[in-house]
């Protein structure tokens, strides 16, 4: 079987290189070079070393994945006709170094063995010169595919694969999601070269108005940090926040909470997120659907206490029902329109009930409304279902025919409980006619109750006496100044 070798020419110059790797690059008959760009290359040009580069690529190509394709192709094509070529990389081959990955996946499948010998990282050089101690945990990421679920702030971070200002930027980018613009970091160029190893000290904003030019041994180093700004943005804090509170040290409230004791705050924190999207205020949005997830925090918690299931299992079973159950997106289902999509909701919900042993068709149309929903939005949702299969009227004079005849018998009642028995058969038609006009009757009801609101506190504002000793005539007329107010707002 034809072989190539991947070998590592280290991070620094010959005297840090070993004897070994030396040796074969001497003994070797075809070398490969991926770049020039490296310190030990005329020193080992003066021991007689002889290459072909592949610097030309990156001239040539459009990005550096479609120069590591390239390079491999051609190593593949080469190793078919020569019976072993060896193929240099700077640092060491299973650190940082794409080109390798792709020969290790690419290579056997076609007949080529890919054989891989050391050669000192670019890392040992970098925690030297950095004086940090791998062991506290760090991350290894790739500036060209950085995002912000890569960036623990726990960490130490280092960002290898900085060759330009273009990349530079794009990292400063990712890291701000998380860092602040001026928390510190470390500029590091050419770790472990003699002459020519420099660390900048610098604020993160300033990261790539230090790439003038291109640099293939440039890394960037963000240290762990303690900082309350960076670390109270994190879902890892959230969650240590509430098992403190709930465990032996914490809050004595907190640790008597059940799932039952603290349904009513769960369904209240509901309503206040959705005041606060009636009121269109961001700030409050912003507030209130915390106070809706530190609910779930707490029912995730009070449940990993009881041996049950926790707020990682939470978040997988939601996952995994969002990819289910929308295959037109991450499955190989089509669907154009939002009809289609509930179309394969429904159908896909059927299936996973049946998966749980659950007939479908034998439970009720109306089964799955919560029993515990708002009334008007429940009607809304009771008529909805029954529409589906034919139990409807035809046409909306039908629906405004009804309310009319509802209105009647609440005229003609006698006595409070029939009067509230034809008054809910009103409702219940009102909520008909807001579904026939595609309007959610709840959330319609919702901004005439903020209406109300509003125009009453200006009514409190404006009128110069306490309210009970107003006249209707005097509120009335602040009412309608305030709807004026509204129209030419």
């Amino acid at each position: 079987m034809n072989k190539i070798t991947v070998i590592g020419l280290g991070a620094g110059n010959l005297e840090q290189m070993p004897i070994g790797v030396l040796n074969r690059l001497k003994q070797a008959v075809h070398i490969y070079l991926r770049t020039e760009k490296h310190p030990v290359i005329n020193d080992l040009k003066a021991q007689g070393v002889t290459f072909q580069s592949f610097d030309y690529l990156y001239e040539e190509e459009g990005s550096f994945n479609d120069v590591y394709a390239e390079i491999t192709k051609q190593l593949l094509e080469k190793a078919k006709e020569e019976p072993s070529i060896l193929y240099v990389v700077p640092g060491h081959p299973m650190v940082a170094e794409k080109t390798t990955q792709i020969l290790l996946q690419v290579g056997p499948a076609q007949g080529i063995e890919i054989e891989i010998m050391g050669g000192q990282s670019f890392l040992d050089a970098a925690f030297t010169a950095l004086k940090v101690d791998p062991v506290e945990g760090f991350s290894l990421l790739d500036a060209s595919s950085l995002q912000r679920d890569h960036l623990n702030p726990h960490l130490h971070l280092l960002i290898t694969q900085v060759y330009d200002q273009l990349t530079a930027s794009d990292a400063k980018l990712s890291l701000m999601e998380v860092f602040p613009d001026d928390y510190e970091i470390t500029l590091l160029y050419s770790a472990g070269i003699v002459g020519e190893e420099a660390a900048h000290r610098i604020p993160l904003y300033e990261l790539d108005h230090h790439f003038k030019e291109v640099h293939n041994l440039a890394l960037i180093y963000v240290p762990p940090t303690r900082d309350e700004r960076i670390l109270n943005r994190q879902f890892a804090t959230l969650r240590d926040i509430i098992a403190i509170l709930r465990g032996p040290e914490g809050c004595p409230w907190d640790k008597e909470q059940t799932h039952q004791s603290i349904r009513k705050n769960l369904i209240e924190e509901t309503y206040e997120v959705a005041e606060a999207i009636d009121w269109d205020d961001p700030d409050a949005l912003c507030e209130e659907l915390g106070d809706l997830l530190m609910q779930v925090m707490l029912h995730g918690q009070i449940a990993e206490d009881e041996g049950n299931f926790n707020v990682e299992d939470i978040i997988q079973v939601l996952n995994e029902k969002l990819i289910r159950r929308h295959p037109h997106v991450f499955g190989e289902r089509e669907a154009e329109t939002s009809q289609e999509v509930v179309k394969n909701w429904e159908e896909i919900k059927a299936e996973e009930k049946r998966e749980k042993g659950i007939d479908p068709t034998k439970q009720s149309l109306l089964s799955g409304v919560p029993k515990d929903l708002p009334a008007l939005m429940t009607a809304y949702k009771l008529s909805r279902k029954a529409a589906k299969v034919g139990f409807d009227w035809d046409q909306l004079e039908d629906v405004y025919a009804k309310i009319e005849e509802e209105l009647s018998e609440v005229k003609e009642a006698n006595g409070t409980l029939e009067v509230k028995e034809e008054l809910g058969d009103l409702l219940f038609a009102v909520a008909n006619l807001a579904r026939f006009l595609k309007i959610d009757a709840e959330e319609a009801l919702a901004l005439t109750n903020l209406k109300f609101k509003r125009r009453f506190h200006y009514i409190e504002e404006h009128l110069q006496k306490p309210l009970e000793e107003a006249t209707l005539d005097e509120m009335e007329e602040l009412w309608q100044q305030a709807k004026k107010e509204e129209r030419e707002a």
